[in-house]
């Protein structure tokens, strides 16, 4: 055999290992097709031998909207992989994310962790979050950012005079405008403003400098349910590879600079994130990883979701004029929070934006699990379970046509709907910053319909298509309003 010789090895030993290695591969497939405990569960065949086929989808941005596809063949309960199964009945959320603090969140999401620090939204141990949000959590809560949201305000009204200037240019240019860069610089303006006491100051900025900083993390979603190893591996050479990396790095530069900054100079008696963290007795470094954390989950979502909204109603004038005339009909000192049409728009867009469209793995405690499915199956200790936005949110028998974007469903909306409407999470481990994006989205569109910014605009591109990764990438990075 040309294998034993080039080996220098008989031939023989080399036939006996290559049968020994068949029949180990070949005993596990057939254990975990027949013998596994997930042996029950409904899937693809190669779903119960291998997880390899759903690491691929992963990493080419394809994964929910696959699952998707697999949940309407198989049903509701699905084997995705050799102990892992994904859920499409919102009727499973409680139970995994709520109930008694929700399931404890999978491996997987180390994989988030920053310069070594376990974040609030990264960590796995309850009791390691517990202080760590206890020192800020007073600063997310819903009267204090409406109390002080000065802040704000000033960073939507620098945004609005841009976007004005930008719609101008449009006009006279004809050239497209990328409200993507303008959404993301507003929001990490708006959360450094509010959380940090000083504005990043993106918006004036020609293109967003921290950007690539916010790509990268992005990008952390192709390989995000891989083992912490192979995370770490495949990351190192994917950096080392990128031909942006110079970008990149740059803007990762300007970020900590930012940030160290921030750190630096706090002082223990400040109201402000890294003043309360530093008052807490943490670190310099950790403070400033926290701070890195929020200042990407800050500006990736809550830009996602504004410029899905603005590119919808450049796309559907009628829903523009509607909310425009629910606006102009009360005065402007008047609360945004309490106009129900606004509040419409807003859920529509945090439910088709999908800034979050991939599945939130938990791991099944003591006990097991009984789907509360119309056919229930029981999940062991240890079985990783999730339920996927994406899934739900496409789901049209709870949200008839569900890839139009139509207000008018929040107007009426039913139980099984308000429950399977998860843009921040749920439970426990839901997003600490949820408030402040909510408020900022009412308080951005509130200002921008009353001043009329998207008279005469149309929307570029039939849709809006993305990445679905852990947090979902907008192709190209852009999503274009032109204005005639």
């Amino acid at each position: 055999m040309a294998l034993a010789k080039l080996l220098d090895v008989p031939g023989g030993l080399i036939t006996v290992f290559t049968t020994a290695l068949t029949t180990y591969f070949l005993s596990i497939a057939v254990y975990r097709v027949y013998f596994h405990p997930l042996s029950h569960i409904p899937g693809p065949l190669f779903a119960k031998i291998t997880s390899l086929w759903l690491c691929r989808h992963t990493y080419r941005g394809t994964e929910a909207s696959t699952l998707l596809a697999l949940h309407r063949k198989y049903g509701p309960v699905l084997r995705i992989a050799p102990n892992e199964v994904d859920i499409s009945d919102g009727a499973a959320l409680n139970t995994i994310y709520v109930a008694n603090g929700g399931f404890r969140k999978a491996q997987c999401y180390k994989n988030f962790d920053i310069d070594g620090h376990a974040t609030v939204f990264s960590a796995l141990d309850p009791n390691h979050r517990l202080p760590r949000a206890k020192a800020v959590l007073g600063m997310f809560a819903l009267g204090a950012i409406r109390s002080g949201n000065e802040s704000i305000v000033e960073c939507v009204d620098r945004m609005t005079d841009r976007l004005e200037r930008e719609s101008e240019r449009s006009k006279t240019e004809d050239k497209a405008v990328n409200v993507l860069n303008l959404t993301r610089s507003l929001a990490l303006d708006a959360v450094s403003a509010y959380l940090f006491g000083k504005p990043y100051n993106g918006i004036m900025e020609e293109k967003l400098s921290a950007s690539q900083f916010v790509d990268a993390f992005v990008a952390v979603g192709r390989f995000f349910y891989l083992p912490n190893w192979a995370f770490l591996l495949l990351e190192m050479l994917e950096a080392r590879i990128d031909p942006e990396k110079d970008k990149v790095e740059k803007s990762m530069v300007t970020v900590d600079e930012f940030v160290a900054d921030l750190v630096d100079n706090a002082n223990a008696e400040d109201n402000t994130y890294q003043g309360r963290l530093k008052n807490a007795g943490f670190s310099d470094h950790e403070n400033k990883a926290q701070c890195k954390d929020l200042m990407f989950a800050g500006t990736d979502s809550t830009g996602m979701n504004l410029a899905t909204i603005l590119w919808n109603m450049a796309k559907q004038p009628a829903i523009y004029a509607k909310l425009r005339e629910e606006l102009l009909s009360t005065p402007p000192s008047t609360d945004p929070m309490t106009l129900p049409y606004l509040r419409a728009v807003i859920n529509e867009g945090l439910r088709l934006s999908m800034a979050n469209p991939t599945r939130f793995p938990r791991i099944v405690p003591l006990g097991g699990f009984a789907t509360p499915t119309p056919k229930s199956y029981h999940l062991p200790p240890g079985t990783i379970v999730g339920v996927t936005p994406f899934t739900l949110y496409l789901n049209d028998e709870v949200y008839p046509s569900p890839e139009v974007f139509k207000p008018e469903r929040w107007e009426y909306a039913t139980p099984k709907m308000n429950r399977d409407h998860i843009p921040f999470g749920l439970g426990a481990r839901q997003c600490i910053a949820r408030n402040l994006a909510t408020v900022e989205l009412f308080i951005a569109l509130d200002k921008l319909v009353r001043k009329d910014v998207l008279r005469g605009a149309r929307a570029i591109g039939d849709k809006i298509e993305i990445l679905e990764w852990f947090n979902s990438k907008v192709k190209d990075e852009k999503i274009e309003i032109a204005w005639n």
